[in-house]
């Protein structure tokens, strides 16, 4: 029995008249999301990084040689505002995990890249996660895990689109 069973438990005494079927389900990811960020932070502080900077540093790491981006581009993948972006990448250019040149396909715009030392930080950092989220799964056999990773993809393909 997990804490979410007592509570299921508790609230099926209280109010039985409910379907907790949905909560017993999202409570535990919420849970579970709770232990993976504490993970997440736990890996990125290694390497000396904010889960923001990861993301922004992964996001062109992902996008492949020569590991570049436009604005545009970043703010779409890590889901922030224009402002919150320019302030992100000004804060990554002042730390030399990325640098920007003019964009030549568009001259009022700008490319931003990921330089040597933000793609050791960013792969050392990804290396670090996978790690701790190996840890968080080690109790599922490979197979449930594959199941496992199917049902959430059938549950959040809805909001990624």
């Amino acid at each position: 029995m997990d804490e979410v069973d007592k509570i299921v438990t508790a609230w099926q005494r209280e109010r039985p008249d409910l379907n907790l079927d949905a909560l017993q389900v999202l409570s535990r990811i919420s849970r579970l999301a709770h232990h993976l960020d504490a993970g997440r932070k736990s890996a990125f502080a290694k390497s000396d990084l904010e889960s923001w900077e990861f993301d922004v540093l992964a996001s062109l790491r992902r996008a492949g040689k020569p590991y570049a981006l436009p604005p545009r581009e970043l703010i779409k993948e890590n889901l922030v505002t224009s402002g919150t972006m320019t302030n992100r990448i000004d804060q990554l250019e002042k730390r030399n995990l990325v640098s920007r040149r003019p964009d030549p396909a568009d001259g009022r715009s700008v490319i931003v890249s990921l330089t040597e030392t933000g793609k050791q930080l960013v792969d050392a950092a990804f290396s670090n996660l996978l790690e701790i989220e190996a840890e968080l799964l080690a109790d599922l056999s490979k197979a449930d895990q594959t199941e496992l990773a199917a049902l959430l993809r059938s549950l959040t393909v809805q909001f990624d689109n």
